[in-house]
């Protein structure tokens, strides 16, 4: 019986992720807006299946962004621990970050929506990923590749607001737009 019930937890675990993978990509391509029963193709699940995991849209965007969230700031410390440098640590921690911004198609504008559902993601990427750009940019300070003046929450708006692509500024341009930023962040020798 025990045993049962084990298996079926792993499966609704496995269904779960399957959502999230799926939504992620779906919002990639079609925004946070996109149509449940295309996640839910995706995924290979019935509409229900969905809104049994997360009866409204805003729990399947907060859970997706959760798990993105989460996963950018774990690379942080693994960053520093594999990199040759502090800085090229922050550089890839970064790309990492702009490739989580420039993807989020539809995101600022859910946000912005009024709805209750979705306050709390604003706050949980503050919370969750200002720490992990703290301690890159603390280690970069310490090492004296990096201003010590660099805040993280300032970095990370300016990179936000360099991440707002349009149809004559896309993601290379975002790209290239933070590395110069960065560029300008570090310290001269």
């Amino acid at each position: 019986m025990q045993e049962a019930v084990g298996v079926r937890r792993a499966q609704a675990q496995r269904t779960r992720s399957g959502v999230l993978a799926a939504a992620a990509a779906v919002f990639v391509d079609q925004g946070v807006q996109a149509p449940i029963r295309d996640i839910a193709e995706r995924a290979g699940v019935g509409v229900g299946t969905i809104y049994r995991n997360f009866p409204t849209r805003a729990d399947l965007v907060t859970a997706v962004y959760r798990h993105q969230i989460d996963t950018c700031a774990a690379l942080a410390p693994q960053l520093l621990e594999e990199s040759a440098s502090p800085f090229t640590a922050l550089t890839r921690w970064v790309d990492a970050f702009v490739e989580f911004l420039v993807t989020k198609h539809g995101l600022g504008a859910a946000l912005g929506s009024g709805d209750a559902g979705l306050e709390n993601l604003h706050s949980l990427m503050l919370d969750t990923l200002v720490p992990a750009c703290a301690t890159l940019l603390d280690t970069c300070a310490a090492a004296g590749e990096l201003s010590p003046r660099v805040s993280a929450y300032t970095l990370m708006r300016a990179i936000g607001n360099l991440c707002i692509t349009g149809p004559d500024y896309d993601r290379s341009d975002a790209q290239h737009m933070v590395a110069t930023l960065l560029s300008g962040c570090r310290r001269q020798a």
